[in-house]
């Protein structure tokens, strides 16, 4: 093996090849592309992560939270925008670190997506979850079987709390059902989920609105006071508040944030990319940082943050408020709308894949294996199906969801860093769209997403290191002999 191949570029003209070449149904406009990032970004951020960044790291500068993370995400989303407008193909970052740095490169960040997504999509199954439990409380039912609505571990906390034993067996029923229905529609078709989508992604942004608007009226600033908390050392020995609790929050709901990332996934069934694309991943991105914004301080203001739940933070706080009728609504909304966040992460999750695969670096047969019919790469789906639904059954929220904003974090540093050595090594590259202040944007881009992810738990380092070292040995073993520019005969 000669090491420095590892470092060997795919040719931009290969690029347009894939193009030339894609079995993938052309049918994403402009706002179907927008409604796809929407979908992703509001959800889980929302509905789920205001609760547990509040309360245990920023208060109510929860606002700040999300501005800091919206401030990382635009300099990585102008990057993403000039990389897409060039690079219309799937594989996100992975496909645009390809072009420039090297082969990897490109597999190190494919390999994290692949985690981002995965763990991504987990995370929001378990929380469709807990807000389905709510559903049925709110409609009376309320002696259903904890075994079935838990996953072994949860199911045994929650026993030994109501003074039960634990069950012999449990399984998380709801997120492993909801995880095949989802699948079904990918596997049926992009146009179907993008309907599905656009559908659901209407219904949130109008059940959001209601929160701001309604939840306005029931705020009350003593809340806001003091609106950085002092820090202090919580039970488990860790810090919080205080503005590096603002800081490490910001690093949490960075989860919430990837549905732009998920965009960029969708240039080869989009209508015009080279525009498109460029125009979904910034206007998602504003529209949703304005919404996350706005939320986190009513939600703050209407309960005070050591108070918010931290599974239902939103429901819980309007029915804290003798909302109850609100409270319905709301979870409504959040059962559908977390479906749609679910939707976009396994369908970028498989589009990631194909890339891969398509380049050699994974197996054809299964990654690349495109439906006669339903034109979607169906095995890599129903793959991707089963591993959420069994993980997202069998695992707490806690051990899934803190691997996902390292991973995005990484990538976005990582992704800036690739459009700046571009604008450098190839110039002349026709750019329909080109990022504005590319060398200050791109530095400012690397910088904050690496001192976010200094913000993040040891743990979550610890495994983000064991992932990838899974990774590079699958490359090596793998993906280096199989790659489609290995032409050295070793």
């Amino acid at each position: 093996m000669n090491i420095k191949n590892i470092n060997r570029k795919k040719p931009l003209s290969a690029y347009a090849e894939d193009v030339k070449s894609s079995q993938l149904n052309r049918v994403l406009g402009k706002w179907e592309l927008t409604a796809l990032g929407i979908g992703a970004v509001i959800g889980g951020g929302i509905f789920v992560l205001t609760g547990v960044a509040a309360h245990l790291h920023a208060g109510p500068a929860l606002a700040l939270s999300f501005v800091l993370a919206g401030v990382g995400c635009m300099f990585a989303a102008l990057c993403y925008s000039e990389f897409a407008s060039i690079l219309p193909v799937e594989g996100s970052a992975y496909a645009y670190s390809y072009g420039t740095v090297g082969e990897f490169f490109a597999w190190f960040i494919g390999w994290n997506l692949i985690l981002e997504y995965m763990m991504g999509a987990t995370t929001v199954a378990v929380s469709w979850s807990k807000y389905f439990e709510k559903l049925l409380h709110l409609i009376g039912i309320n002696n259903f079987p904890l075994a079935l609505l838990n996953d072994p571990i949860t199911a045994a906390e929650k026993a030994k709390a109501l003074g039960q034993a634990a069950p012999s067996f449990a399984i998380n029923l709801p997120a492993f059902l909801i995880t095949w229905l989802v699948t079904y529609i990918l596997v049926k078709g992009i146009k179907e989920s993008a309907k599905t989508n656009s559908t659901i992604v209407v219904l949130k942004v109008i059940a959001v609105i209601f929160v701001i608007i309604v939840g306005v009226f029931y705020v009350d600033a003593h809340n806001w006071t003091p609106f950085i908390p002092d820090q202090i050392t919580g039970t488990d020995g860790k810090l919080h508040y205080g503005f590096p609790g603002v800081v490490t929050a910001a690093g949490i709901v960075f989860f919430a944030y990837i549905g732009f990332d998920a965009v960029s996934t969708q240039s080869q069934e989009a209508v015009n990319p080279t525009k498109d694309i460029p125009f979904a991943i910034i206007s998602s991105l504003i529209i949703c940082t304005i919404l996350y914004i706005l939320v986190s301080m009513v939600l703050t203001g209407m309960v005070k943050y050591d108070q918010l739940d931290l599974g239902a933070p939103v429901a819980s706080a309007f029915a804290q408020r003798g909302l109850n009728w609100a409270a319905w609504i709301i979870t409504l909304a959040a059962v559908a709308g977390l479906v749609s966040v679910m939707l976009v992460m396994m369908l970028s999750q498989t589009r990631i894949f194909l890339g891969m695969a398509k380049d050699g670096l994974l197996p054809r047969g299964m990654f690349a294996s495109i439906h006669p019919r339903f034109k979607t790469p169906w095995k890599s789906t129903i793959l991707v199906g089963a591993i959420v639904s069994v993980v997202s059954a069998l695992t707490p929220i806690d051990k899934v969801s803190e691997m996902t904003s390292i991973g995005t974090l990484l990538a976005f540093a990582m992704i800036c860093a690739a459009v700046w050595i571009l604008r450098v090594k190839e110039p002349n590259i026709q750019r329909p769209y080109k990022a504005p202040l590319l060398p200050l944007v791109a530095t400012l881009g690397i910088g904050f997403n690496l001192w976010l992810m200094t913000s993040l738990q040891k743990e979550t380092w610890w495994r983000l290191v064991i992932w990838s070292i899974i990774g590079i040995i699958i490359y090596f073993v793998y993906s280096y002999k199989n790659s489609n520019l290995n032409k050295t005969k070793e």
